[in-house]
């Protein structure tokens, strides 16, 4: 029976997959985002968000708690000082997961994980994409200065009815 048996062993043991999670999330804090497989990404989702909600409260006993995990000063700065402030108002969801396709040695499915608050491209305005106009591939000079003289035509024998 599966009783109580949730989270993913990603083939390792339990020192290794310790260390290499706490790798992936120091990676992930200082880059605010990384490429990696599937099953690894899953797995550090749910290693790293207790950790950045943990980060909200800036006391000592939650830096201590927090570096127990991650042994990096510098990534516990970095999560305290602007990770803990941009992600202050959400309620959760800190990362997200983009599927990259399979990697060609292996045929392993991979993946970013990023920093939701952090990633530039999803945060600007699709207005700036829906400004583009079609256009036809026959763009010839002719045809530029043919569109102003029916213009013209057309606006003189409109004058004239207007009388």
């Amino acid at each position: 029976m599966r009783h109580n048996k949730k989270f993913n062993h990603l083939s390792r043991t339990a020192s290794h997959r310790k260390a290499m999670l706490a790798n992936m999330a120091i990676s992930l804090i200082m880059h605010k985002r990384i490429t990696t497989t599937l099953a690894k990404a899953k797995a550090l989702k749910k290693y790293v968000e207790p950790l950045i909600t943990r980060s909200k409260n800036d006391t000592t006993t939650s830096r201590r708690v927090v570096f127990r995990y991650l042994q990096n000063k510098y990534a516990v700065t970095e999560l305290f000082k602007e990770i803990s402030v941009k992600v202050a108002d959400r309620p959760g969801g800190y990362t997200r997961i983009i599927k990259l396709g399979t990697r060609q040695g292996d045929a392993a499915e991979m993946a970013f994980i990023e920093l939701v608050d952090y990633d530039e491209n999803m945060a600007k305005t699709p207005k700036a994409a829906a400004k583009k106009t079609r256009r036809s591939r026959k763009s010839t000079k002719a045809e530029t200065t043919e569109a102003p003289v029916a213009e013209e035509t057309v606006a003189a024998e409109e004058a004239p009815k207007a009388e």
